[in-house]
């Protein structure tokens, strides 16, 4: 009963007591402006009739709220339930079907009730400016679920794109290129619908209006310190924009950057993550890539030529060398088929520069290939050719035009460390000494 003469007091209706003839309150009769619940305190003393005449009141007063919220929660609870149990029951069914309910399933579960409350609440004897706050707050809640369901309906479109063109196949450069493109839109669009979401939930206040309008009427020097603030972040975005539309780099590209050898692991909204040979990752700004010369070993395919250098002595039989690379190629799975050639490329006084050139389908099979390639051809040469193997040669003549004539040669007749009161030691010729 407190319960209604509570909801009564928000309504601000307060019932009098009932005049009934004979009546004479054992309390003081509240008046108007006493409170519902002090009403019924002092209603507890008086005559059974009165007291159910007020009882009848609030009750009366109770069901204008009860009606229809009741109705309203009870409605929107058996739709929510019946939403999410439909969506169990399309989850082992038809795939499609069950993509469908997974992204519209909690977000319509959770916005029916609060739908059906906004009129119930006008059915209800509630008055400004209580009625407005609360209908405020269910249309910001109506908002946020219309939101939430925009943006998991990207991400499921994104999801069922990426599922369709997986990227863990030979040729994928077409996969590549949907993937990194369905990536980095997607995020954009997300980022576009929770800012535009939050603008419309920030908008419905009247104090953000008023703080609006006066941006808008210096919208000259705002502008220029809100773009000075945001340039990075706007930078990132129009980055991520044109690496979508022009793709300098897509994922899984094999890159070079800043001298690491790597490939594109994750393209972000705003860096690109690159995975590098050692298993370590890279971060680099989405802008570096726009502004930035680097290397991208499958811009237009992943087939690659791979080189193998040596040097090698003068005497290296060449033509076996080149049997031997052919020989090595198609015993190899990793050879795509397409190039096989030995080449002599560049000479010095005491070695010569030996490519090796092979071709692989991707940048991976090529470093091992090549890596092959190297082993087992100095394995042929140490084998079969250990002097085709880099020497150092020196030669030694004698050039009789060249001799110098030889004089007498002189020594010191005494050996022993001469004292000062020796004088100077006496220096005799070699003949006279060898007499």
């Amino acid at each position: 009963m407190h319960v209604f003469a509570v909801a009564v007091e928000v309504a601000g209706q307060r019932p009098a007591l009932p005049q009934v003839q004979g009546y004479k309150p054992c309390r003081s009769t509240p008046s108007l402006r006493t409170t519902d619940v002090t009403l019924m305190r002092h209603a507890r003393g008086c005559p059974l009739a009165v007291r159910v005449e007020v009882a009848t009141v609030h009750w009366e007063s109770a069901q204008a709220y009860a009606w229809p919220l009741g109705s309203a929660v009870l409605v929107g609870g058996i739709g929510a339930w019946l939403i999410v149990w439909i969506y169990h029951r399309l989850k082992g069914r038809d795939r499609r079907r069950a993509r469908i309910g997974r992204v519209l399933g909690l977000p319509m579960a959770t916005a029916w009730p609060l739908l059906l409350l906004i009129p119930a609440l006008q059915a209800t004897p509630l008055q400004d400016p209580l009625l407005g706050n609360l209908q405020h707050v269910l249309h910001i809640a109506l908002t946020a679920c219309f939101i939430w369901l925009l943006v998991r309906a990207v991400a499921a479109g994104e999801r069922a794109i990426l599922r369709s063109h997986p990227i863990d196949v030979s040729d994928n450069l077409e996969a590549r290129r949907i993937q990194t493109q369905t990536r980095v839109l997607s995020r954009v669009l997300m980022g576009g619908i929770i800012v535009l979401g939050a603008s419309l939930v920030l908008l419905t206040f009247p104090m953000v209006q008023k703080i609006g309008t006066a941006l808008l009427a210096s919208a000259g020097l705002i502008g220029l310190v809100a773009g000075i603030a945001a340039k990075p972040v706007f930078g990132n975005l129009i980055a991520g924009l044109q690496i979508a539309v022009t793709q300098p780099i897509r994922l899984d590209d094999v890159v070079i950057v800043e001298g690491e050898w790597g490939r594109i692991e994750e393209i972000g909204s705003s860096y690109v993550v690159v995975r590098i040979w050692d298993e370590r990752r890279m971060v680099v700004p989405l802008t570096w890539f726009i502004e930035n010369p680097f290397q991208n070993w499958t811009r237009r395919s992943a087939d690659l030529l791979g080189t193998a250098f040596l040097w090698l002595d003068y005497r290296a039989p060449i033509a076996a060398i080149r049997a031997e690379l052919e020989r090595i190629c198609r015993g190899e799975a990793l050879w795509d088929g397409r190039v096989c050639v030995t080449q002599v490329t560049e000479t010095s006084e005491r070695a010569i520069q030996v490519r090796l050139l092979v071709s692989a389908r991707s940048s991976g099979d090529a470093f091992d290939l090549r890596c092959l390639v190297r082993e087992r051809m100095l394995d042929f040469l140490a084998r079969e050719h250990p002097q085709s193997l880099p020497q150092v040669r020196a030669r030694v003549q004698h050039d009789d035009e060249l001799d110098m004539p030889r004089g007498p040669r002189t020594r010191t007749a005494d050996v022993r460390s001469p004292g000062a009161e020796d004088g100077e030691a006496a220096i005799v010729p070699m003949e006279s000494q060898d007499r």
